[in-house]
C-alpha cells in the first residue's frame, strides 16, 4: 500500500513536470511564430537636394534657396520635472520666444508641432540639442500602448521644404523673375514662373536627393562605417550672370531718379559688350519684391526690356541707311531735298521738326530727317528692305537667355513695296521692336558689321564649385565691315553735331541715334510718346553698345531731352566704376564740334 502511494506521487510529479515542459514549449512556439515589433538594428536618413542660386558676376548671391524644417515633439515623453529646462533650451537654440513654446506644448497632449518653417541654421542647432536632451534624460522612457515596447520619443527635426530668398530685394527684377511653391510628396519645392528663374528652371532644379542607411546606435542615430551606404544629394546648378551687383545697383538708382525727373512711366537701359555680347546691366525703374508681390506690382512682372514691344521711331533710320550704304544705293555725301519740312507721298504728308532745304545723306541721320530717309528708302525694293530688317534681328528673338519675349513685327515685303509703307517704316513706324532687339541690331556698328546675341547667363557652377562657361551663339555678319565703319562715323557725328549732343564725353568715342515715336492706342495715335537713344561708347580697349528707352515722359517729347541724358548718366557711372577709361586727349570730338559756340550747342540740344 505504501509503495503504491509512493508510485502515484512520483507519477504525479512527472506529470506536473511534463505539463510545465509542455507549457514552456508552447510559449516558446507562440513567441517564435508571433509577429513582433522589434526595433530594427538598422536605420536610414534622407536629405533633400536644394535649388541652385543665381549669382552675380562679382560673386553676390541674388537668389538663394533656404531649407525649411518642421520641429516636432511628443510632450508625453518630456519629464515633468525637466519641462521648464526643455522650454528654455529650445527657446535659446531655436530663437523662438519661451512663452510661445510653452503655449504650444499646452495645446494638446501627444505630438506637437513647435514650428513648420524653422530655418536651416537653427534646425542644425536643434539637431544637436536633441542629442543632448536624450543624454541628460529630459525625455523619459514609456511603454508603447500598441506594441508594449518601452521606448523614448525625443525632439524630431524634419525637412519640410525650401524657400526662395532674394537678399537684395528688388535688385534685377523683373529680369530675375520670381517663383512659386509646389508640393512634392509633402515636401515644398520651388519652381520658376518668370524671368531667369523660369528660363533656367531645369538647370536650377535639384538633381538628386541624398540618403544614408546603416547600423544604428542606442539613440537611433546612424553609425557611418563600412556597413553603411551613403548617396550624396546633388543640388541644382548655380547660374552665374554677366551682370555685377555694384554696377547694377547704381544704374537702377539712376533709372529711379530719371523716371521722377522726366515724369515717365518707365525708364529702361541695357549696356552690352559689343565684342562678346556679355550684358553689363539690364535695368528698369519699375521693379518689385519677388517675396512680396502686390497687386500694384502686376504691371511690372513682365520684363519691359524684352516684353515691351513698340514702334521704335527714328532709331530705325540708322538701319535703313546701313542697308542703303551696304548695297551701294546711296553715298554718304549724296544730297537730298528737304522740301522745307513738308513732303507728300501719295496721300501722306511727311514733316520734319526742323525744316531743311538740302542736306547730305549722312546729315539725314545726323539731324534726323524723316523727309530725307523716306526719299532714300525708295531705292530699296520691298524684298530688300524686309530681308535687311529681318537679317538685323527684327521680329526674331534677341537672346536665348529669356522666354516670353515679344519679338515685334515687320510689314511683309509686299507692303514694303508700297512707297508709303516703305517711307514710314524707314523712320520706325508700322513695325514693332523691343529694346534688346535694338541693342543687338546696333552692335553691328560697333563690331565690324556683325550682330551678337546679348548674353546674361555667363556660366553654370556645380556643387563642387566647378564652372562651365556658356558659349554665346555665333555672330552674324549683317553688313560689310566697311559699311559698319561708315555708319559708326555717322553716329559719332550725330553725337558731336546732331541730336545726340548731350551724350558727348571727353576722351571717349561716343555715337548714337535718337528716336521719338507716337504711341498708338485703340488703333489711332494719341498725344503720348516713347523716346529712345541707341548707340555705343568706346575707350581705347573696350566697346559697349547701349540702349535707353523712356516710356511716356511728360517733361519733354524729345529723346534729346529724355533718353540722351539717361545714356550720359550711365556713361558717367561706367567711367566712375572703371568700365570705361577716357583718354587725356579728346578722341571723340572733331575740330568743328570743338569750335561750336555755346549758342549753337543750345540750339542743337533742342532737336529731337
Amino acid at each position: 500500500m505504501l509503495n503504491e502511494n509512493k508510485s502515484k506521487k512520483i507519477l504525479l510529479l512527472y506529470a506536473l513536470i511534463g505539463l510545465g515542459f509542455f507549457i514552456f514549449l508552447s510559449v516558446m512556439l507562440v513567441t517564435v511564430l508571433k509577429s513582433r515589433n522589434l526595433p530594427s538594428l538598422y536605420t536610414d536618413d534622407t536629405s533633400k537636394a536644394a535649388r541652385g542660386s543665381i549669382v552675380s558676376a562679382d560673386g553676390f548671391h541674388i537668389a538663394i534657396t533656404k531649407k525649411l524644417y518642421k520641429i516636432v515633439v511628443n510632450n508625453n515623453y518630456i519629464d515633468p520635472e525637466k519641462e521648464e529646462l526643455f522650454i528654455q533650451l529650445f527657446s535659446i537654440y531655436s530663437g523662438m520666444d519661451a512663452k510661445e513654446v510653452k503655449e504650444r506644448l499646452k495645446e494638446k497632449k501627444g505630438v506637437v508641432v513647435l514650428s513648420y518653417s524653422m530655418p536651416e541654421k537653427e534646425a542644425q542647432y536643434l539637431k544637436n540639442l536633441a542629442k543632448e536632451l536624450r543624454k541628460y534624460k529630459v525625455f523619459v522612457e514609456k511603454k508603447d500602448r500598441r506594441t508594449g515596447i518601452k521606448m523614448v520619443q525625443g525632439l524630431s527635426v524634419i525637412e519640410s521644404g525650401e524657400s526662395r530668398e532674394y537678399p537684395y530685394g528688388k535688385l534685377l527684377t523683373p529680369i530675375i523673375g520670381y517663383t512659386h511653391k509646389q508640393e512634392d510628396n509633402g515636401y515644398t519645392r520651388i519652381t520658376g514662373v518668370k524671368g531667369l528663374e523660369k528660363r533656367f528652371d531645369e538647370e536650377l532644379s535639384a538633381r538628386q536627393d541624398g540618403s544614408s542607411i546603416g547600423p544604428r546606435d542606442v539613440n537611433s542615430y546612424i553609425i557611418l562605417n563600412r556597413d553603411s551606404f551613403t548617396k550624396p544629394n546633388i543640388d541644382g546648378l548655380d547660374i552665374k550672370l554677366t551682370i555685377p551687383v555694384a554696377f547694377q545697383i547704381k544704374i537702377e538708382n539712376m533709372c529711379d531718379q530719371m523716371r521722377k525727373e522726366l515724369g515717365a512711366e518707365q525708364v529702361m537701359i541695357t549696356v552690352m559688350n559689343s565684342q562678346n555680347g556679355k550684358v553689363l546691366t539690364l535695368a528698369t525703374s519699375n521693379r518689385f519684391f519677388p517675396k512680396d508681390i502686390k497687386k500694384s506690382d502686376y504691371a511690372y512682372l513682365n520684363s519691359g526690356i524684352i516684353e515691351y514691344s513698340f514702334e521704335p521711331g527714328s532709331v530705325i533710320k540708322v538701319i535703313t541707311m546701313a542697308l542703303l550704304l551696304d548695297k551701294n544705293l546711296v553715298n554718304p555725301y549724296d544730297m537730298v531735298n528737304g522740301y522745307h519740312g513738308k513732303y507728300t507721298i501719295g496721300k501722306k504728308t511727311i514733316t520734319d521738326e526742323h525744316p531743311f532745304d538740302r542736306l547730305s545723306a549722312e546729315d539725314v541721320i545726323v539731324h534726323s530727317s524723316n523727309i530725307g530717309i523716306a526719299q532714300l528708302a525708295q531705292k530699296l525694293s520691298g524684298v530688300e528692305f524686309y530681308e535687311g530688317l529681318y537679317k538685323f534681328g527684327f521680329s526674331q528673338k534677341s537672346t536665348n537667355d529669356f522666354i516670353y519675349e515679344k519679338t515685334g513685327s515687320l510689314p511683309n515685303s509686299n507692303k514694303l513695296d508700297n512707297e508709303i509703307y516703305k517711307a514710314t517704316c524707314s523712320y520706325g513706324y508700322g513695325m514693332a521692336a523691343n529694346l534688346m532687339q535694338l541693342v543687338r541690331a546696333y552692335s553691328a556698328f560697333n563690331n565690324n558689321g556683325k550682330i551678337i546675341y546679348p548674353q546674361i547667363a555667363g556660366s553654370y557652377v556645380d556643387s563642387f564649385n566647378r564652372e562651365s562657361v556658356i558659349r554665346n551663339d555665333e555672330q552674324v555678319q549683317v553688313i560689310k565691315s566697311a559699311t559698319a565703319a561708315k555708319m559708326q562715323k555717322i553716329l559719332i557725328k550725330t553725337v558731336n553735331e546732331g541730336t545726340g549732343v548731350k551724350a558727348r564725353t571727353e576722351g571717349l568715342v561716343i555715337g548714337g541715334k535718337t528716336g521719338t515715336a507716337h504711341i498708338a492706342e485703340d488703333g489711332s495715335y494719341v498725344n503720348k510718346y516713347n523716346t529712345a537713344f541707341i548707340g555705343f561708347a568706346n575707350d581705347e580697349t573696350k566697346k559697349y553698345t547701349i540702349g535707353v528707352i523712356t516710356v511716356q515722359p511728360t517733361s519733354s517729347q524729345f529723346a534729346a531731352q529724355t533718353s540722351v541724358p539717361v545714356f550720359k548718366k550711365a556713361i558717367d557711372i561706367m567711367i566712375e566704376d572703371g568700365y570705361l577709361t577716357p583718354t587725356k586727349s579728346d578722341t571723340n570730338a572733331t575740330k568743328e564740334s570743338v569750335a561750336l559756340s555755346a549758342d549753337v550747342l543750345e540750339e542743337l540740344e533742342k532737336k529731337h
